[in-house]
């Protein structure tokens, strides 16, 4: 079976640093290959694979202010379906893009949704519904008026995240800076349980940050560190004392949520999108449903057992059962 890998260009696959779209796709493709897939990944050309790497747009556009987003992307996608007779399938991560061309080809082409960035795009994801394959990354990311071939939770490589037994003594903030990602609320946590927060990611919302961030900076006790590569990851996440996920949205995944469990630290979130299929109530962490029960169970963090919260990563969340559950979604399709 030879694949071809759509990611997005946004980001170098695997990215440096932010891109949780790119670093699915760098875990998928490299873990297919291992399982004896064949695997043609398009994307930057700055990217780092063991696959035969087809590649146009010289490096991720949020990395390069002269690389025009659209030009690139029309570029980059019409590159994978002039090649379309290469594969015995295209697995699409690009979004709804590439469905615009799938009729054109006989090649089939699988799509896994990473999220609906606003309702409008439903209507290319419905004009194909019958002639592609979809995979929602949770339950909770289904719309009803799509059809969907499986449900399949991201893994990640947990020997990139180090298990620490012991508690930090900081809450951790880690994610991009936006109002849906609840930043804001995690600051006033942190502020009512008198514990140190570390802010990381990047400033996708540059007012807000400037509005509800940046003021409440000062090097004491709220710290932004900016984004963080996997290293720094690996210590922010494992160091931390609990990891705050207050979001504002129906979050479709949450990989920093994973990741946190790798290290044995657990996670407050609202209970918001996919949360309740990924946080499992106060074994490791808490599905809370205001500001005044994440407070509640700041607390309440020395009840939580981390070596579980690493065990539970090692059950549900690696790449290897990832790889698994998409080989076996590319054999019903083929």
């Amino acid at each position: 079976m030879h694949i071809g890998m759509i990611s997005p260009i946004a980001w170098r696959t695997p990215p440096r640093h932010y891109g949780p779209w790119e670093r699915v796709v760098s875990l998928l493709t490299e873990g297919l290959l291992n399982a004896g897939i064949n695997v043609t990944l398009f994307a930057t050309v700055d990217s780092v694979t063991n696959a035969r790497l087809h590649a146009i747009c010289p490096k991720g556009y949020e990395e390069d202010p002269d690389i025009l987003p659209k030009v690139w992307e029309d570029l980059h996608i019409s590159e994978v379906f002039e090649h379309a007779h290469e594969f015995d399938l295209i697995h699409n991560h690009f979004d709804y893009l590439p469905l615009s061309y799938s009729k054109l080809v006989k090649t089939p082409l699988l799509t896994t949704i990473h999220g609906f960035s606003s309702p409008k795009i439903l209507r290319v994801y419905k004009k194909y519904n019958q002639s592609v394959y979809y995979v929602s990354i949770s339950d909770a990311d289904r719309d009803p008026e799509l059809d969907y071939i499986a449900t399949i939770h991201h893994g990640i490589d947990l020997e990139q995240f180090t298990f620490i037994p012991t508690l930090g003594e900081y809450l951790l903030f880690f994610g991009r800076i936006h109002a849906d990602k609840g930043v804001f609320e995690a600051i006033q946590i942190a502020q009512k349980c008198k514990r140190k927060l570390i802010i990381a990611g990047i400033i996708q919302d540059k007012a807000y940050f400037e509005e509800k961030v940046k003021p409440y900076i000062n090097d004491d006790d709220i710290y932004y560190v900016g984004s963080a590569d996997p290293e720094k990851r690996n210590n922010l996440l494992g160091n931390a004392f609990a990891l705050l996920h207050p979001i504002n949205f129906e979050e479709p995944f949450g990989l920093s949520v994973v990741e946190s469990f790798a290290c044995g630290t657990p996670v407050i979130a609202f209970n918001k999108g996919s949360m309740s299929e990924i946080i499992l109530d106060k074994k490791n962490g808490f599905l809370v449903g205001s500001l005044e029960e994440a407070i509640s169970a700041v607390s309440k963090i020395n009840e939580i057992d981390r070596l579980y919260c690493r065990k539970d990563a090692e059950q549900r969340f690696t790449v290897q059962r990832m790889v698994h559950d998409y080989i076996k979604v590319y054999q019903m399709v083929n």
